[in-house]
This record gives structure tokens, sequence and C-alpha cells, in this order.
């Protein structure tokens, strides 16, 4: 007998009938004899059309007060799924964050989660009941309604699994598992049995939607196994684990992430003195810009080119600020590119193996396709390209480092 928390976005519980379809499956779980939490999120278009109501009143709602209300999405879920497991035989109880006492700082919109008394929770499952709890909120020390931020239902399962010391974490979504890169892309894309968090931390961080990057830190802190599975289709899904089997089989790069969200920014003609990345990225940071990759090349009349990525919506307030950087600096020219994406390259396996990074840059090559920028980590390395040649690398390195599907199957 396994305690396991099942997590249902949006997507999954978007219809009373969807939410019918949640409870049977449930029922089967409880079948086998396992102790279950569902969390769920609010049906899907339910928390924009409160944000959307709150924005009629006011164009920047004082964020206390849509704390309360986007809160009444999940509540509306968690009551119909333990009326429908309720109606089917499944003894059940729903809880909203507060009632499980999810205590959370007093971030309104984006609130932390820093305790979770886990005792109601445990005496509602040793009474034989599935509990059911509301994704993406809790209450702050002073009672007051908070949220997580966007993909906070994922985080609450995650946390509910650690502080209840759970045999799994399961989320279900729209997609049957972690795949090697996006199966849109890549006709002969292989969807992964297993991935370590370092690697799923990485494809979440590089462009991969499958799971919030904020959930996935969760698992790998507090050591939650976490299954990532179809919400209507049965399949074993993808384990994401601590697990580096130290294995012939495993492949050296597990996957290829991509992300068409990128902006490039250069200064050229940069005084080259001490303290010069300080001065450009000061300002930047204190905008608001967060910035990803930074290439830094001296002349040889002492002067510097400094180039870095943005978020391509974070351009144009960059640019700004950089442009009056520039004027200070004495700098030559400010250029930028918004034409641009980045492709990468994750797996463990490349702690062991030497010539990984070559072996990207000869696939590129080969298709003509020219390298602006480079990044390096342990288990990654991300190449800023032209963004019309994505789809073409991402298809080159795929087949590159053997990832593709057998013929016939993937496709």
């Amino acid at each position: 007998m396994a305690l396991i928390v099942q997590k249902f976005g949006g997507t999954s519980v978007g219809s009373v009938e969807r939410i019918e379809q949640v409870a049977a499956k449930v029922k089967k779980f409880r079948e086998n004899g396992d102790d279950i939490v569902v969390v769920v999120s609010a049906m899907s278009g339910e928390t924009n059309r409160l944000i959307d109501l709150a924005k009629q009143i006011s164009e920047q709602p004082v964020a206390r007060e849509l704390d309360v209300m986007v809160s009444t999405g999940e509540q509306v879920t968690i009551a119909l799924l333990a009326m429908a497991l309720i109606k089917i035989g499944v003894p059940a109880v729903s809880y909203t964050g507060g009632q499980v006492r999810i205590l959370t700082d007093s971030a309104h919109t984006k609130a932390r989660i820093l305790q979770i008394d886990a005792q109601d929770i445990q005496k509602e499952l040793k009474a034989g009941r599935v509990v059911v709890v509301a994704g993406f909120q809790g209450v702050d020390e002073s009672g007051n309604i908070t949220t997580l931020g966007r993909g906070g239902s994922d985080t609450t399962g995650v946390a509910l699994a650690a502080a209840l010391k759970a045999d799994e974490c399961q989320i279900y979504t729209d997609v049957d598992g972690v795949y090697t890169t996006d199966p849109r892309v890549v006709a002969r894309a292989q969807r992964l049995d297993k991935i370590t968090f370092e690697e799923m931390l990485e494809m979440a961080s590089l462009g991969s939607k499958v799971l919030q990057i904020r959930a996935v830190e969760f698992a790998g802190k507090y050591s939650v196994p976490l299954r990532v599975l179809h919400s209507f289709q049965e399949g074993p899904g993808t384990l994401i684990t601590l697990d580096e089997e130290e294995s012939m089989e495993q492949p050296i790069i597990s996957g290829i992430a991509f992300n068409r969200d990128e902006a490039k920014l250069t200064i050229r003609g940069v005084p080259d003195t001490p303290g010069v990345a300080f001065k450009i990225l000061g300002p930047i940071s204190a905008a608001n810009v967060e910035v990803d990759m930074i290439v830094q090349n001296v002349a040889h009349d002492n002067t510097t080119d400094f180039t870095f990525t943005v978020h391509r919506n974070d351009y144009h307030n960059a640019l700004q600020v950089l442009e009056g950087i520039a004027r200070d600096m004495g700098a030559r020219e400010v250029i930028g590119d918004t034409d641009i994406a980045k492709v990468s390259i994750v797996g463990v396996g490349m702690r062991s193996h030497a010539g990984v990074a070559s072996r990207m840059f000869e696939a590129l090559a080969k298709e003509n396709i020219n390298i602006q920028m480079i990044s390096t980590s342990e288990i990654k390395v991300s190449v800023v390209i032209e963004e019309k040649y994505l789809e073409l690398a991402v298809r080159a390195l795929h087949t590159a480092f053997e990832l593709d599907a057998p013929a016939g199957k993937g496709e």
C-alpha cells in the first residue's frame, strides 16, 4: 500500500465530465489499496476569467483582494471532485489551502510555501477518505489568503508529497511524459522512462514547459519522486528521480530544449576598464530585467564589445536602459536582435563523456547554421542561433545524439 499525491491541472478538470473521469481514475488507485491525496487547479480558463473580472473594476487590483478572488477557482473544483468521488462510492473530503494550513509568506500573487501542517490530512487518510486539496493557494501568518503564482498547483502537489512523505507525486497533464524534445518539432522524439531532477530543472529552465521549475526544485530538495502522466491515457509516464544510474545504456544526452523567446543586445566600443560588466549589467538588473547568456570580446584598441541575451518581452526596456548606459560610457553604438533562439543539449552523461560540445557544433556546421553565442555548464551546452534555423537545428541535434525513435515508432 502506497501513499500517492496526484495533481490534476486545469484542462484535466475543465468540465464536469472531466472531473468525473478524474474521479474514476482516483477510484482505480483506491481499489489497489493506495492512500490518495488529490491536488487540483481551477477549471481551465477560470483563473483568467476571474482576473478579467477584477480588471473591469481596477486596472491594477490590490494584490490581497486579487488573491481572495482567484483562489475561489480551486475551491469550486475541490468541492465538485469530492462530490464526484462520493457519488461513485469513494469517501472523500475537500480542503482549501487555508484549511490544510499551507503556510506561506505574505508575497501576494507569488507567495512561497514555508511549511505545511499535514495532521488533518493524515487523520482523514486514516479514516479511509480521499483528501482533495486546492492547489495554488495557502495562508500567511495573519490568515490572509495567498496564491503561489503561475503553475502553483504543481508546487502545492510536490510540497504536500514532501510533508506527507508520500511514495510518489504524480503530475497529470496533457502530455504522456517528458520527451527528448518537443514532438511537434521532431516527429521521432521519444518519451523518456526516467530523467534526473538536475536534467529536468535544466529542461524546464530552458523552455520545456511540462513542469514548473519551482515544483522540480522543491521535489529535488526533498527527494520526492515525481512522475509525469497523461490525464486521460494509460501509460507509465516519466519518472523524475535523484538516481543517476551508472548504466552502459544511459545516453549521453537526455534531451534537447529550445526557447524562441530570446533577444540579444550588444554595446560596442566600451572602454575596457575594471568594473565594466557591472556598469552595464547593474542598471539592467535594477530595471528588473533578467540576463541570460553573456559574451565579452576585447578589441586591440582597448575597447570591449559586450553582448547579452534577455527575454524578448524585456527587449525594449533593456534597449532603452542600454542606450542610456552607452551615452554615459561613451560607447560607439548599441545594436539589438530579436530574431534569435536558444537551443540546448542536456544530459548528466556529459560529466563522463568528452567531446560532447564539439559533436554539437559539428552537427550544426553540417547544416550551415552559424553559432552566435555559447554557454556551458556541467550538464548542458546552449547556443544562440538565428531563429529561422531553430527547428532544423533541433532535428539535426536529435539525430546526431541518436535520440530519434526507431522508424515507425515515433511517427
